[in-house]
């Protein structure tokens, strides 16, 4: 019985475990960003079929370079998350992952092995896989957080890079097509960061760390975040002209760039935290409806 016992317990640390190293790689933004690729890689092939293994081997390797960076992110933010109420339940803050070191080597191994299967793809998305991994490691979480309440500017760059990765890694070139379906997702990461940090200013300013409403009024933030998602908008739909997208894509992209940007604009004028919240959590539909009503558009 107690050999049972044991062998349960083992089984059970090793879930534990595994979930742990599963967590701090962020999963649900590694999976939106690995569509953004897939998405991105259907447009560049134009509705016709890709190989199953270059598709496959893409968007793998963009999701383990994105679950690299953001390990690798926790790992640099390990003295202020247990501080945080948003980040203290986090594998490193309550030792699930101990010592942190493990983090570490984690996260070199996952963004490694990116870097490595990317290259096989192509080099032109082994060049936009590194890109990413230091914008988002380097610029933003060493050099800009702490320092910049432009942080989210700096650092958002890398949230486009899975669009330029996964059309390199069909067509191997760059094209404005690509680099406006980027740009759209990089101006939806502010939409998407400073509502986040509006509801957890107290946070950002206990630890000390310059985010926009941190640092500036609320009303200062808002304006910049509506001014961000009104070029999204706008964004999305020179890319229906730019693109070649039917009119699938065209419906989908007024219908959810005018609810985006009415949000916020309510948010403007009935100031409120509970709001912001409601658009942070409802920006990471938005990017996922619009590249699926990408892809299907091309598909049709």
């Amino acid at each position: 019985m107690k050999a049972q016992e044991l062998e349960s317990k083992l089984q059970r640390t090793g879930i534990r475990s595994l979930s742990a190293y599963l967590e701090i790689t962020k999963l649900p933004s590694v999976i939106l960003l690995a569509f953004t690729a897939a998405g991105a890689m259907v447009v560049a092939a134009g509705g016709q079929p890709i190989q199953p293994g270059v598709f496959l081997r893409a968007v793998f390797a963009v999701a383990l370079g994105c679950a690299g960076a953001n390990t690798l992110t926790c790992y640099i933010d390990r003295d202020i998350d247990p501080l945080m109420e948003r980040t203290r339940r986090r594998p490193l803050p309550t030792r699930r992952i101990d010592p942190p070191q493990l983090a570490l080597y984690w996260g070199l191994f996952l963004s490694a092995l990116s870097l490595i299967l990317a290259w096989f793809i192509n080099p032109l998305s082994c060049f936009w896989g590194l890109v990413g991994l230091l914008d988002n490691v380097l610029v933003y979480s060493l050099l800009a957080k702490r320092r910049s309440p432009l942080n989210v500017i700096l650092g958002g760059f890398s949230g486009g890079v899975p669009v330029l990765y996964g059309w390199a890694a069909i067509r191997n070139q760059v094209a404005l097509t690509p680099l406006l379906i980027a740009a759209l997702v990089v101006l939806w990461i502010p939409n998407h960061i400073w509502n986040l940090a509006i509801f957890h200013t107290e946070d950002y300013r206990r630890v000390k760390v310059p985010m926009l409403p941190a640092v500036y009024s609320f009303q200062k933030t808002v304006r910049c975040t509506v001014a961000t998602v009104l070029l999204m908008f706008g964004c999305s739909i020179a890319l229906y002209f730019v693109g070649e997208f039917g009119r699938l894509y065209l419906k989908a992209a007024l219908a959810l760039g005018a609810a985006v940007v009415a949000g916020n604009l309510w948010l403007f004028f009935r100031p409120s935290r509970k709001l912001a919240w409601q658009l942070y959590k409802l920006s990471s539909p938005y990017l996922f409806l619009l590249f699926a009503a990408m892809t299907l558009d091309v598909l049709a």
